[in-house]
């Protein structure tokens, strides 16, 4: 088996016109098409991401969470623990849990306090899959816990992948006690298997992105957890800022598709070279990536081309785009098309 492709370190050759493989993307540049058109909506998406939407957030203290400098965490509004749905939710995944390992005489009590580190989470994984996990019992080191959480999130992506889920969470946020991503998993892990218990419907929550700058923790809505959990009107308008890039770029397919025509991470490296007008070299991503690593690093590859033509680091991880998230993958084409709408 061949190891991955390096990153290119040079500055790939400029593109040609008449470059075959391009036909990928179904088309060449349409530069100025639609341009005037777009603008508008340009500006009006922005208004519709950066106004307010709801209440101002709630005081977030430093007795609530501990963070190092330069430190960022997402985190649960107080405010909505308070939402009753949430409260529900939380108490309906708590006595299933509990329904479940009761011979394991395990007993949870806090969601984010008692899954961390991952023994929990093998049980209950152990108990609906019926199957035995390879990992050690009992691990009290942070490198030991992860790694157990590791294997039981890999055997947990393995039935989810193939069925097209969404994996909203990973080893550090589950680690780090992040509940929204705790909740994401339990609640796919009971759809997935059919758990005897009703979910409330509808459940909302105010997440917010806590930063400690200077010893101060600093906190912030995030924009695309917003529009999905309290404004759908307003999704709509992001939705056509990436509408129109498939239009501006002749992209086959449509909003409904987004997250699967870019999952495989070859329209974002082929995307890069179009708009920065360079050839990228075949042999530094796999123009037809057959396995979940492959694409991966092609999606890694694109980030790089991202960060070399001077935009920011997406907040988007690779994974996630790979894993079909449309959130991640609104992130990462709504920063391009926010630089490249006007590309001559």
């Amino acid at each position: 088996m061949s190891s991955a492709p390096r990153s290119p370190t040079p500055r790939p050759r400029r593109m040609k016109k008449d470059e075959s493989f391009l036909g990928k993307l179904g088309g060449t540049l349409a530069r100025k098409r639609r341009a005037r058109e777009v603008s508008d909506l340009q500006e009006e998406g922005k208004n519709a991401i950066n106004s307010p939407m709801s209440p101002a957030l709630a005081d977030v203290h430093p007795e609530d969470t501990q963070l190092e400098e330069n430190e960022e965490r997402t985190m649960i509004d107080p405010t909505s623990k308070e939402d009753p749905k949430f409260k529900e939710l939380v108490k309906v995944l708590l006595d299933w849990i509990n329904d479940m390992l009761v011979e394991e005489r395990i007993i949870v009590k806090q969601l984010e306090e008692d899954l961390y580190d991952g023994q929990v989470l093998q049980k209950l994984l152990e108990k609906l899959a019926g199957c035995k996990l390879n990992v050690a019992e009992v691990t009290q080191s942070e490198i030991g816990q992860k790694q157990k959480l590791q294997t039981v999130l890999e055997a947990v992506h393995d039935l989810l992948r193939p069925r097209g889920w969404a994996l909203r969470w990973s080893v550090d946020s589950i680690h780090g006690k992040n509940l929204v991503a705790i909740l994401h998993l339990l609640v796919s892990l009971a759809m997935h298997f059919r758990a005897p218990i009703r979910l409330p419907e509808h459940v909302t929550v105010q997440v917010v992105v806590v930063r400690k700058r200077e010893g101060l923790l600093h906190s912030k809505r995030d924009a695309f957890d917003t529009l999905f959990d309290h404004a759908p009107d307003k999704l709509s308008v992001v939705k056509k800022f990436v509408q129109s890039i498939c239009q501006l770029l002749t992209l086959p397919g449509n909003i409904t598709s987004l997250s699967l025509q870019f999952a495989d991470g070859v329209y974002l490296v082929l995307l890069m070279g179009l708009l920065e007008d360079y050839f990228v070299p075949l042999h530094h991503f796999y123009l037809t990536p057959e396995s979940f690593d492959q694409k991966v690093h092609n999606v890694s590859f694109a980030f790089e081309l991202m960060l070399d033509g001077g935009l920011k680091k997406p907040k988007a991880r690779p994974e996630d785009v790979v894993n079909l998230d449309l959130k991640s993958t609104l992130r990462v084409l709504y920063n391009l098309f926010t630089k490249y709408k006007n590309v001559e």
